[in-house]
């Protein structure tokens, strides 16, 4: 019986549903979904109730909090709880939402982030985390600003008279505290984005409740490793993807940092002057420019600042550094260069911002010591404006290895000829324009402030103080060029940067691929053909385009991958065009993971071969679960039907958004709990799963949660695929023991349905095949003892003889897979670019770390 799918929506006999299972019953589905989730988290419900019911009572549902009635009873702040005596504010602070607006964040935080935080703690820890971190971050932020107060502190003394009433501030403290008991993927974003946004609005709005905020997030580290008493646990490396979108994220939050000043109350952080970008003074624009017309006195020049500013086109150039930073960090998320460079960029323009505020008219009266600690402090604040932007630029430059992407030459070339000719196209109008109204500004314009002016038109109005006097057309033609080529310059920047994002340069054009693989679907290539797709590799094809050969060139040595595609009669005119090719650009080649049937081509031309590992083979027409060497995985098959797994056979591209995320959490968790460097080459991952080629085996419980998750390449002959290698495999914690068994096996057993010829479970690297009894041992040679060496060694890092002994369950045949190589002289170099094949990214630390594991 079998319990793999005969289609992607039929079900097998014996079998679940392919697609994950609904809730058991599909007309009370949503209530039972309700019932479990009230189950989940009680305290999460509660929190969202008492929110509501406290707001009505304090009235501050229907008026804030500074003029509700019974509001300033339950308020905590330097007023009322040390000077009233209102020793009880802490406590109910964190119950009263201080308006409407922060009501339906409180209860839809409560009912999602905090019921996640509580599904992680439990409802006693969960009470205990709101409490502790709440508390003590109001009751800790109200004696800091008390204590701040009493030495003269500008931000404490700004903020003497505010009150807090914001349940959000525990709802932080506890998802804080539950990134202890998360995965270390989970406990990683939770704690790096809720730090990032926290820091973002203490930074640029400053109001006391974000710094309370803070604080309890501060307390909920400490708690949190108190409760999970695990001691302080290692940093966990993150996958490429899982970096560059982290990276994306944090340089996201910044950009929205200045539109943050603009919230109430109006913005007290260290960098909120920078909402000045966005302000747009109230001016009597007409008046202003009659009167400095006829004479130019000395408040003229900040009121033709204001004038300059107005309109709809000086507002979207003002939120040009938001849009570049949210279009650095799409780039970022994608892993483009250009992106990289982009945010660097953007991030020291923004280190000019404070010289807009010092650059303006400030005075400062110093009369006293006294006097003097306001100034300073002043002065620090617009310093402190520099932190983020350098944090940011830090931030790239150390991820920088992340973002390797380039786009083609003619994109790069396309995307130039498009900005420059844009700029130069709309300066020259304006240029053109001014000039012949020469006389038409105020105040009277010479042709270098025409030339000036020219370039201000495409600068932020936050930054026109630094840039001189400013001039202001009256012509209607030269005031609409004047507010508009700015931002239709930006606009076309925009849209060529999207577009140069796109363009991937991967050393060998789509028709390339496409070429390749045409090729593969006629045969040739060996079970692990089709990875000669995956990024990385290039194509050479021979003269009649009837071959091809996969390869990369690595420190001068061509490392090609698997067989080559060719019919077998042609491999060895294949072999040797391919050698003469590399002889001709001066590269060793190195034919990699070849298998038994090309070595006689290797024997005729004179080269050495070794082998570096064994395919282990099933055959599905032939497969069944009968017999003793079948046991464990009988076992592992019965179990699973037992526990009634689902099987879905299926594509990336077919599955649903939830599905696809859940594939990606199991994949992130995996990788994030190695400190090892992440591998490619012949391993794929999360990207190469994603083929359209690529066929998807997954297995659900009984609750439709993922369970396991693995992929399969297909190998072609006459354009019918006949066998498939398993590349991906992830179990999610807390799978069924046994699931890649039962996998494994009901994948055999679809495919068997399917007339599926040869199932293999790929290649174990640096393993040795068993013995087999009718054979005479034969004599070990040099390089077989260093071999069995490295695996020996490799072993605690990364587990290939623990793989080779999981796939032998399998019972399969075995077939080694050979290194040909020219020159034993060029072996050390080989070996060289074939690690560097593997470990493409590795760094400095991740080799430390596994030097570290291999001591160990």
């Amino acid at each position: 019986m079998s319990t793999a799918d005969t289609a992607s929506t039929r079900p097998a006999p014996g079998s679940p549903p392919t697609s994950p299972p609904p809730p058991h019953e599909r007309g009370d589905g949503f209530g039972r979904a309700l019932l479990r989730y009230a189950r989940i988290a009680p305290a999460s419900i509660a929190l969202a109730v008492v929110a509501l019911l406290t707001s009505v009572a304090a009235g501050t549902l229907y008026l804030p909090a500074t003029t509700a009635g019974q509001a300033q009873l339950w308020a905590a702040g330097i007023s009322t709880t040390i000077r009233s005596g209102q020793w009880w504010t802490p406590f109910t602070a964190l119950f009263v939402p201080e308006d409407a607006l922060q009501l339906i964040a409180t209860v839809l935080l409560a009912l999602t982030v905090m019921a996640a935080a509580e599904r992680l703690l439990g409802t006693a820890r969960t009470v205990l985390a709101f409490l502790v971190t709440g508390v003590g971050a109001v009751l800790l932020g109200v004696l800091l600003q008390w204590a701040a107060l009493s030495v003269g502190e500008l931000w404490a003394t700004v903020t003497e008279f505010d009150t807090t009433l914001d349940p959000t501030i525990g709802i932080v403290g506890t998802l804080i505290t539950a990134s202890a008991f998360a995965s270390a993927l989970w406990r990683r974003r939770i704690r790096l984005l809720t730090f990032a946004v926290v820091l973002v609005f203490v930074l640029y709005n400053g109001d006391q409740n974000n710094v309370y905020r803070l604080i309890a997030a501060l307390l909920g580290l400490a708690l949190g490793a108190l409760l999970r008493r695990g001691g302080i646990r290692r940093l966990h490396r993150s996958s490429h993807a899982e970096t560059r979108n982290l990276v994306a994220a944090i340089v996201a939050i910044t950009a929205f940092g200045p539109l943050l000043a603009l919230l109430p109350p109006d913005g007290f952080g260290p960098l909120s002057f920078v909402a000045t970008l966005f302000e747009r003074p109230a001016v009597d624009a007409a008046s202003v420019m009659a009167r400095c017309d006829v004479s130019y006195t000395s408040t003229c020049r900040t009121e033709l600042l204001m004038v300059a500013v107005q309109g709809p086109g000086p507002l979207l150039l003002s939120i040009l550094p938001l849009a570049l930073l949210i279009l650095t960090a799409i780039g970022l998320r994608r892993g483009r260069r250009f992106a990289l460079l982009l945010g660097i960029v953007v991030n020291a323009a923004m280190l000019l911002l404070p010289l807009t505020a010092i650059g303006g008219d400030v005075e400062l009266e110093v009369e006293s010591a006294k006097a003097l600690t306001p100034a300073i402090e002043v002065l620090v604040w617009l310093l402190a404006a520099m932190v983020v932007p350098l944090a940011s630029i830090a931030l790239l430059i150390a991820t920088r290895r992340q973002f390797q992407i380039r786009a083609p030459r003619e994109a790069v070339a396309r995307f130039v000829i498009i900005v420059v000719c844009s700029f130069g196209l709309l300066a020259l109008a304006y240029l053109v324009a001014a000039l012949a109204s020469l006389v038409e500004f105020v105040p009277d314009a010479t042709v270098a402030d025409i030339f000036a002016s020219t370039l201000r038109r495409f600068v932020p109005a936050g930054f026109l103080s630094l840039l001189g006097t400013p001039i202001v057309p009256t012509t209607p033609i030269v005031v609409l060029l004047y507010h508009w080529v700015g931002p239709v310059f930006w606009t076309v920047f925009v849209f060529a940067t999207l577009q140069l994002y796109r363009a991937t340069f991967t050393g060998r054009t789509i028709a390339d691929e496409e070429h390749f693989r045409a090729l593969l679907r006629e045969g040739g290539g060996g079970t692990f053909g089709f990875m000669g797709t995956w990024p990385g590799n290039v194509y050479w094809f021979s003269s009649d385009g009837e071959s091809a050969i996969a390869y990369r060139v690595i420190g001068g040595i061509a490392v090609t991958l698997s067989d080559p595609v060719c019919p077998p009669d042609r491999a060895e005119r294949t072999i040797a065009e391919f050698v003469q090719f590399c002889d001709v650009n001066s590269w060793t080649p190195a034919f990699y993971s070849i298998h038994g049937a090309y070595l006689p081509v290797f024997d005729a031309l004179g080269w050495p071969t070794m082998s570096v590992g064994e395919e282990t083979l099933m055959h599905p027409q032939s497969f069944d679960l009968v017999g003793k060497p079948w046991q464990k995985v009988r076992q592992a098959h019965n179990r699973g039907i037992k526990e009634q797994i689902t099987t879905l056979w299926t594509t990336w591209d077919d599955l649903s958004p939830l599905i696809q995320t859940q594939i990606t959490s199991v994949s992130e968790q995996w990788v994030s709990e190695k400190e090892l460097p992440e591998m490619g080459f012949t391993l794929g991952g999360l990207a190469e799963l994603k083929d359209r080629d690529v066929r998807l085996y997954l297995a659900f419980g009984r609750d439709g949660e993922l369970q396991a998750v693995t992929s399969w390449l297909p190998s072609w002959r006459d354009g019918r695929v006949v066998g498939y290698t398993i590349d991906f495999m992830r179990r999610a914690d807390g799978s069924m023991p046994g699931i890649m068994e039962f996998v494994i096996a009901s994948a055999a057993q679809r495919m068997r349905e399917d007339g599926v010829e040869v199932l293999s479970l790929s290649g174990a690297p640096l393993a040795t095949k068993p013995a087999d009894e009718a054979e005479e041992p034969t004599e070990r040679t040099a390089m077989d003892r260093l071999l069995a060496f490295l695996a020996k060694t490799l072993e605690p890092a990364y587990g290939f003889a623990s793989l080779f002994a999981f796939k032998s369950k399998f019972n399969p045949t075995y077939e080694t897979i050979y290194l040909a190589y020219p020159d034993p002289v060029a072996l050390p170099a080989i070996g060289n670019a074939i690690a560097k094949a593997y470990l493409p990214d590795a760094n400095a630390r991740e080799y430390v770390a596994l030097a570290r594991t291999l001591m160990r």
